[in-house]
């Protein structure tokens, strides 16, 4: 494969994120081709094993920075809610942005891990949206929403209330969505970067993820947990990142 077409390549596969179900490898989140395996299913996804800034990580001693403030702009937009056959992920036609130190990154989709994939000082949350946003270059960030049981959330059930049951549907949703709605109102985070979470695992991930958790029902968690009772990447060594916060 030409170099030109190989990176395409990889610049979708950041885009979509956990979207490799019609890879001829079907990667998993157990046994022989589990995470500990990822790294050696395909030279592609040699980062899952060799890279040294991997994702999910254990927040821990996040030095206090005078951060900006997210200078996020979502917006309503049309969406389609897909089971890809390792989570259920919301397509966004056009969701708004997050801006970086300049730069634009659109906000081309959400999906969902259980339990959370990022700990904070050794804890796990019930869930955790990933919001993931790339630039015109093709460059990641991601927003990562930390979900804890509680109350019934509104904003997430037209997803979480009609999730796609088998593996490879996808049906759009009957309004527009604003992904503005899921967000905490404080909107304090956590900073460092990191990798996909999923393979290929390409680093220089800008992460996001925000202090304050948002709440959704027992019966949500439960909807999800019946399609994907953990689909959760095992923490990774930080192996001295700066990790900063608010």
């Amino acid at each position: 494969m030409r170099k030109q077409s190989l990176g395409a390549c990889l610049v979708f596969m950041a885009a979509m994120v956990a979207h490799a179900a019609d890879h001829e490898v079907h990667w998993k989140y157990g046994g022989d081709h589990g995470p500990k395996a990822w790294g050696g299913l395909e030279p592609e996804f040699s980062a899952c094993g060799l890279g040294k800034e991997q994702s999910p990580i254990d927040i821990r001693d996040a030095k206090v920075q005078a951060l900006p403030a997210l200078d996020l702009h979502y917006k309503a937009s049309g969406a389609e809610v897909v089971n890809n056959g390792h989570t259920v992920q919301v397509n966004l036609a056009d969701g708004g942005v997050l801006n970086l130190d300049g730069v634009a990154y659109r906000l081309v989709q959400f999906h969902f891990h259980t339990p959370s994939e990022e700990k904070v000082d050794g804890k796990a949350y019930a869930m955790v949206v990933h919001m993931v946003h790339t630039s015109a270059d093709g460059k990641v960030a991601v927003v990562a929403v930390l979900l804890k049981e509680g109350r019934t959330n509104a904003a997430l059930a037209p997803v979480l209330g009609k999730l796609p049951q088998a593996e490879g549907a996808k049906a759009p949703l009957a309004a527009d969505f604003n992904a503005g709605d899921i967000l905490p109102a404080d909107h304090g985070y956590y900073k460092f970067i990191g990798s996909l979470t999923t393979p290929p695992c390409t680093e220089g991930v800008r992460w996001q993820v925000l202090k304050e958790p948002i709440e959704a029902s027992k019966a949500q968690i439960a909807a999800f947990r019946k399609l994907y009772p953990m689909n959760a990447r095992p923490v990774q060594p930080v192996n001295g990142r700066k990790i900063e916060q608010t």
